[in-house]
């Protein structure tokens, strides 16, 4: 069950290590302590030689995460933006680096940066009501990890009509995509994960983890270049109040409450 006190809810399945985002009020967007919090369960998990797998999911049936709290960027100035992406640096640079199998079992919305880190799992699961892309230029932030990742995996000319849209696809097209491997009913998006994770589990660990090191390798050199990319386009943005108006905007809209995602859910 749920503990609304923790960020988030780790368990364990058998072999499986579960993490669970534990802000179903807030679609779990995620925020800074959130993500602290993450990476000292993956940390434990990757040096518990009785977890041979993680799961991360989210909590409720709404979202598996729909992004950045935007609250907590609200008065951001270009300095502050330089910290927040060394930050989100940091955060993917664990799940990338992260030595064993990591299965996402999307419950819900995978938004923005959400759907970044789930793309940085190594397989994922869905239900049919599950959406995700990266919405952040409706929100008057600039998109620069997740078009690096999108191209990677989809191409050009998809990784630009997603970013610039801002929409959001639904289970079909992203399993179409390859995005998704594998959509079941809602009720079981958890229990195969953790199944999926199990099987990977057991593979020789020395092998998988190689596998794992070097995919790594492949991507590094772009990723560390996205990443100062990330830092140089945000401080722009941010040097021209774009994203401090576009969340001011949703602030009035909403009579007084700060947008909980940089995905309009």
């Amino acid at each position: 069950m749920s503990n609304p006190d923790k960020l988030i809810v780790v368990e364990r399945r058998g072999a499986v290590g579960v993490i669970r985002l534990n802000r179903p009020d807030k679609l779990n967007a995620w925020t800074v302590a959130m993500r602290s919090d993450i990476m000292a369960a993956m940390k434990a998990f990757e040096t518990d030689a009785d977890v041979r797998a993680v799961v991360l999911t989210g909590t409720g049936e709404r979202a598996f995460c729909a992004g950045q709290d935007l609250g907590e960027a609200h008065g951001f100035n270009a300095d502050d933006s330089e910290v927040w992406i060394r930050g989100w640096g940091v955060f993917y640079t664990v799940l990338r680096s992260f030595p064993k199998p990591l299965v996402m079992a999307l419950n819900g919305i995978a938004a923005g940066s959400a759907f970044q880190a789930c793309l940085m799992g190594d397989v994922r699961v869905a239900h049919a009501g599950v959406r995700m892309g990266q919405p952040e230029i409706n929100s008057g932030i600039a998109s620069i990890t997740g078009p690096w990742i999108m191209n990677l995996m989809l191409g050009m000319s998809r990784t630009i009509e997603l970013t610039l849209t801002g929409r959001l696809m639904d289970a079909d097209e992203a399993h179409r995509l390859g995005l998704v491997h594998h959509i079941v009913p809602q009720h079981e998006v958890l229990e195969r994960a953790v199944e999926i994770a199990d099987e990977l589990g057991m593979k020789p660990p020395v092998a998988l983890r190689l596998d794992k090191a070097r995919f790594r390798e492949m991507s590094e050199p772009s990723f560390l270049e996205t990443i100062e990319a990330a830092v140089r386009a945000h401080r722009k943005s941010y040097d021209s109040n774009e994203p401090q108006r576009m969340v001011e905007a949703f602030y009035k809209a909403r009579g007084g409450a700060l947008p909980a995602a940089d995905v309009n859910a």
